[in-house]
């Protein structure tokens, strides 16, 4: 049995940055245990999960110098949202926050190669095996995996995922809303030029999101009850560019697939508890939220700058200290809480199409668009961090 001072269950983006924020900035005996290659091949073409990186997560990643070896990522300058059922609209632009830009299409397959080549291999294992069991012990947590080892922690991070493997093992109960619908991805590419805006769109059953990878060429984030979904699964190419093209209102001039088309259902979950002694939570292990504005990642990597902040900060405290993982947990959970009940409510008001709902949606849309102190309080949300001009 090897020991070590914390073992990272999971090798995705966020699993990963941790390990990076924590080799840059604390002297620890560190384990990735992920099944998978935690390294992803990087083809010439566009992969089809992308996450709308924002200036508050640019920084981090900068800070770890990840930022400028990801080799491909598109910077948008406006947000653009306009309703099919009340004429209702919203336009948020960098430059009236006195930026460049809003934020960055990144492929997360992209992220994550920069993140796993970041990382100082002589001060990190990497162990290829499932997780089976966990035990507490006085001081920590021992992990038993699938490959007949065992290994010892003084603090477990789980950061494998919404079906957190971690998080089941410890008994850890967790609140789900399940919101029968599922999340249609793939890449397009478009007739007319893209203009370096993320393009959204509510429609009575769905919602679509176009989020630009290079003047013509897009990954869509298509949200549809699950009927409409499967109906979208099921349609040859031919039929699903019409569908996809008049749902943008030919906007941008006929749309086509570039890639497969992939699905995956939406459901929210919460963890009830993000830490316990010696063990932490992050990411989708602690949370994860409809796709409606894109934050997911966002959210992630906020977990790990600020687990990484509470550590460093109580170094004359014993690795895993309840007290310390606690400071983490309140400090991330009302931000993680407000993001996913806000996207579970903006998603019953767009669904609603009633002519009271509809009415007072577009309107309140059009209230903001008109007015620049609401317009900024939004846009500064969701850009993660106050911009100062």
């Amino acid at each position: 049995m090897k020991k070590f001072d914390v073992i990272i269950v999971g090798g995705g983006m966020i699993g990963l940055s941790l390990v990076v924020e924590l080799s840059k900035k604390m002297n620890l005996s560190i384990a990735i245990i992920d099944p998978s290659n935690c390294n992803p091949t990087i083809s010439e073409s566009f992969h089809t999960r992308v996450s709308a990186i924002t200036p508050s997560t640019q920084d981090f990643l900068y800070s770890i110098n990840v930022w400028d070896k990801i080799k491909r990522k598109k910077g948008f300058s406006a947000t653009k949202v306009w309703d099919q059922n009340s004429h209702g609209h919203l336009n948020f632009y960098a430059e009236d926050e006195g930026i460049e830009f809003l934020g960055h299409i990144v492929e997360n397959d992209l992220i994550q190669s920069a993140l796993f080549n970041a990382i100082d291999q002589s001060k990190v294992t990497m162990i290829n095996a499932k997780l089976t069991e966990l035990s507490k012990t006085a001081n920590g947590y021992v992990v038993n995996l699938d490959n007949g080892e065992s290994h010892s922690c003084k603090l477990l991070v789980g950061a494998d995922g919404p079906r957190s493997k971690v998080r089941g093992l410890a008994e850890i109960k967790v609140t789900e809303h399940d919101y029968q619908q599922k999340a249609i991805t793939a890449n397009i590419v478009s007739e007319k030029p893209l203009m370096d805006t993320t393009w959204q769109r509510f429609l009575s059953d769905s919602i679509l999101a176009i989020l630009p990878l290079s003047e013509n060429q897009a990954s869509i984030v298509w949200s549809c009850k699950e009927t409409l979904a499967n109906e979208l699964e099921t349609k040859d190419t031919n039929a699903f560019n019409k569908m996809l093209s008049e749902a943008s209102e030919y906007q941008f001039g006929v749309l086509e697939l570039q890639s497969s088309k992939k699905s995956f259902p939406l459901v929210s979950r919460s963890a009830k508890d993000y830490v316990l002694e010696n063990l932490a939570l992050i990411g989708d292990a602690a949370h994860n939220i409809h796709p409606l504005a894109g934050q997911g990642a966002n959210l992630g990597f906020s977990d790990v700058m600020e687990l990484s902040k509470q550590l460093v900060k109580n170094l004359d405290k014993p690795l895993g200290d309840f007290m310390v993982l606690r400071k983490y947990a309140r400090a991330r959970r009302l931000d993680n809480e407000l993001m996913s009940k806000t996207m579970t409510g903006l998603d019953w008001v767009y669904k609603e199409n009633n002519e009271p709902i509809r009415w007072l949606r577009g309107y309140g849309m059009n209230i903001i668009d008109e007015t620049p102190i609401l317009k900024s309080f939004f846009q500064r949300q969701a850009l993660g961090k106050v911009i100062k001009k």
